[in-house]
């Protein structure tokens, strides 16, 4: 999908999408809090969508979230007095952020490289507004490792694309080797389904 059909898409269902978290907290909860919760200084949160990330990350961290969705955004400003904290929100795409070199000390983003267009761009641009001594956290999902949820995902794979714009089948370590981005640790979890990653900024990959 081009990033304004993902747009259109996100629309459609971005007032409904607060139903489902109980679900997203079940599986996926501890995998952000293992990721975001410990991080600091200026934080720049990557296709925040609705905020889902937010509650998981210290009061004390200064806060920028971008989505390419305005009605994503409008539901992540609610999330924000909800939960009592303070923020900046900006309509952006992923692929060219509007911030210069070096601008945050930390960069997270959940679930979101299956997404982009061009998810290599997004990750170079993560890594060219990320700090130098910063860190890039990322919670991706893609193909399990267990035969049968594997067939599933193949099975609806294409179909899953179509209604959400979303590559259900993705190798994220594949993506992020392919961005060339230095990877510092990286797990797996959830029948293979969840990889994070901890990535330290490399000034030598290409833009």
């Amino acid at each position: 999908m081009s990033v304004s059909e993902i747009e259109e898409s996100y629309a459609e269902y971005a007032d409904r999408m607060h139903r489902f978290e109980w679900l997203d907290r079940l599986f996926i909860g501890r995998y952000r809090q293992a990721q975001f919760g410990d991080v600091d200084g200026k934080v720049l949160d990557v296709a925040c969508g609705i905020g889902t990330n937010f509650r998981y990350l210290p009061e004390t961290v200064e806060l920028v979230g971008i989505d390419i969705s305005p009605e994503m955004l409008a539901n992540a400003e609610k999330r924000l007095t909800k939960l009592g904290m303070e923020g900046t929100l900006r309509e952006m795409n992923a692929q060219g952020l509007e911030f210069p070199d070096n601008s945050f000390d930390t960069v997270i983003s959940a679930l979101s490289t299956c997404t982009f267009p061009d998810p290599i761009a997004a990750l170079r641009e993560m890594n060219r507004i990320c700090k130098p001594d910063g860190t890039i956290h990322l919670v991706e999902h893609g193909r399990s490792d267990v035969g049968p949820i594997a067939r599933f995902q193949d099975w609806r794979a294409d179909a899953h694309y179509a209604q959400s714009g979303c590559r259900w089948t993705q190798e994220p370590r594949e993506v992020v080797e392919s961005a060339g981005l230095s990877v510092k640790e990286t797990t797996t979890g959830l029948f293979g389904v969840i990889t994070t990653f901890e990535i330290t900024p490399d000034r030598g990959v290409e833009q």
